[in-house]
């Protein structure tokens, strides 16, 4: 049975995944994960692929959201990314076409809202 804290962030990446479909981007891989590490939401729109980062938190009683995505994460993040792309070119097909552009977001959920950091880092 999950936690409070795993639902709170199921619905915290539930909510930044209906944001990004309602600014036009296609949801293409949720929590991926490999060796070197998780992404909470891979995202695609034209050529731009996004990685985000979904932070949920009921207060703001620790900092807001945005500042648990520490240097350690976000490399880790960038490892991820590889790993995805790695894949993906591994077993697509020609066609389809890699994204000339790969940015990495941090989605803030708190209360029910989402802010959007774009290019966080």
């Amino acid at each position: 049975m999950p936690s409070q804290r795993q639902l709170l962030g199921r619905v915290g990446e539930d909510l930044a995944a209906q944001w990004y479909t309602a600014h036009g981007y296609e949801v293409v891989a949720r929590n991926f994960r490999c060796p070197e590490g998780e992404a909470d939401l891979i995202l695609r729109r034209q050529s731009v692929l996004v990685v985000c980062e979904v932070k949920t938190r009921s207060s703001d009683r620790f900092g807001s959201p945005a500042e648990a995505v520490t240097v350690v994460r976000q490399r880790r993040l960038r490892q991820t990314a590889i790993r995805y792309l790695q894949d993906q070119s591994a077993t697509a097909p020609t066609s389809k076409r890699r994204p000339s552009t790969v940015r990495f977001d941090v989605a803030e959920v708190m209360n029910g809202a989402v802010s959007v950091i774009e290019d966080a880092f």
